[in-house]
This record gives C-alpha cells, structure tokens and sequence, in this order.
C-alpha cells in the first residue's frame, strides 16, 4: 500500500499529533496489514461504516476512490451500497450513489480475455479478414521458431474462409483456451469449440474459426512448418449462415 501523507498535508501544522497518527497508525500499521484481511475488503468495511454514519463529505469521496482503486468493480460497489442501503439507511445510500456515479463514470470495461496468455493488442493488421474483432498475442518469435500465438474473439467475432497453403507440411494446430467457438472445414458440419479442444487443420483446407455469438473465445494457434506456405484469404461468413449455427 502506499505511503499515506494526507494528514501532514492537511494538518500537519495545525495538529501533528492526529496527522501523524492519520498517517503512521490508522494508514501505516493498520490498512498495511493485508496478510490478515486485503485491502478491497477493508475498503468495503470503511465505506460501509462511513455511510452507516452519514459520512457523505469528502471522506467518503477519498476512501470510495480508494475502493475503485483496491479492485472493488462498478457493479460490486452498486451492489454493496444497495446491501447496506436496508441497514445504513434509504437517503444515506442516495448520497453515496450520487457521489460513487462521478467516480465510476469513465470507467470502461476492463475485463481482460485471453485465458492464462491473457488477449494481446487488437489484431488491426488482419482486420480485413475478420467479422468483428479480434486480438492478437504472440507467444513466439516466428523468425526463430515455430509461431505460436493466442487469438482472442470477441462475441461473435469470426475469420473469413481460409486456406493454409503447402507443398508440404504445413497446416496449423488450435489448442481452446477459453471461451466457446466454433470451427468448420468445407463441406462439413461446424463442430462447437470448449477450453481444451485440439483441432488439427491439414494443409490446403478451406476452413474458418470464431466465437459464438455470446461468449469470447481465444485459442492458440499454432503454425505448422512446411515447404512452400502461404494463406489464402476468402469470403466472409455471412450473418445469415453464422446466426444459424447453434
């Protein structure tokens, strides 16, 4: 936790003693012991004490930013002050969410996708070849070894048709690590994706891959070595055909 200097800054000419106990007691010895109870529940704990009091001011203002900060998400704070609105009071929890609305306003969903290789940048370069978007985070550096990459789907983000050309070897490995998909070679049935699927995609077949339309979806792709390769970008899916899949 960082260093609290608050109360020097604030009162630390016209009452040392409390800005030093503010900031060495109260900040330094109490809120610093995470290991006996984190700092996003002792957030919980302080704005539900301070709203209980009708402590709406400034105070409340600080240690509600405090929370945001500690991790407490928009929608767990709207839900803690509705909890605490049957026990602190109706207009006590009015004048906490006015004030918790300014602080979370700007806030944009930050929820991060991926799995345990996480979502990587937007996949700008290879947008043309997408419905939706896409995200990119290589794992490998392709010019020394075999390219390995995790692509992220958003909800009913999907690629064109595509071809992975050969002369020989060649053809790419997906390895499912979150989300639901789907995958279909031409002429076949589209087969539903889940974490820990493995779809082997041989050499010069048309196929495509994405997400379901309610769920994100990331798998690594995994380039297979070959002689001669190349990929052949095709049509898009179209909403009419990818709505139908189920």
């Amino acid at each position: 936790m960082e260093k609290q200097t608050a109360g020097r800054k604030q009162l630390g000419e016209f009452a040392p003693k409390f800005a030093e106990l503010n900031d060495d007691i109260l900040f330094s010895e109490v809120w610093s012991r995470e290991d006996k109870l984190s700092l996003k529940m002792r957030s919980t704990v302080t704005i539900s004490s301070l709203i209980s009091k009708g402590i709406v001011d400034q105070s409340l203002k600080y240690h509600l930013i405090t929370a945001k900060n500690n991790g407490i998400t928009k929608e767990e704070m709207a839900e803690i002050l509705t909890h605490i609105a049957f026990y602190a009071g109706w207009p006590n929890a009015w004048a906490a969410f006015n004030m918790t609305k300014e602080i979370y306003q700007d806030e944009k969903d930050t929820t991060i996708h991926g799995g345990l290789f996480g979502q990587g940048e937007e996949n700008v370069a290879y947008q043309k070849y997408f419905t939706g978007k896409s995200y990119l985070k290589p794992l490998t550096d392709s010019t020394k070894t075999i390219s390995v990459a995790n692509v992220t789907f958003e909800p009913g983000c999907r690629n064109n048709w595509h071809i992975h050309h050969a002369k020989t070897g060649g053809g790419q490995i997906l390895i499912c690590v979150e989300g639901e998909g789907w995958y279909q070679r031409e002429g076949e049935k589209p087969q539903s994706l889940h974490p820990g699927d493995v779809i082997t995609i041989p050499a010069n077949v048309k196929h495509w891959h994405g997400a379901k339309k309610d769920s994100w979806f990331s798998h690594l792709a995994i380039e297979i070595p070959g002689e001669e390769t190349s990929n052949e970008w095709l049509n898009a899916i179209s909403n009419e055909d990818y709505n139908k899949l189920k």
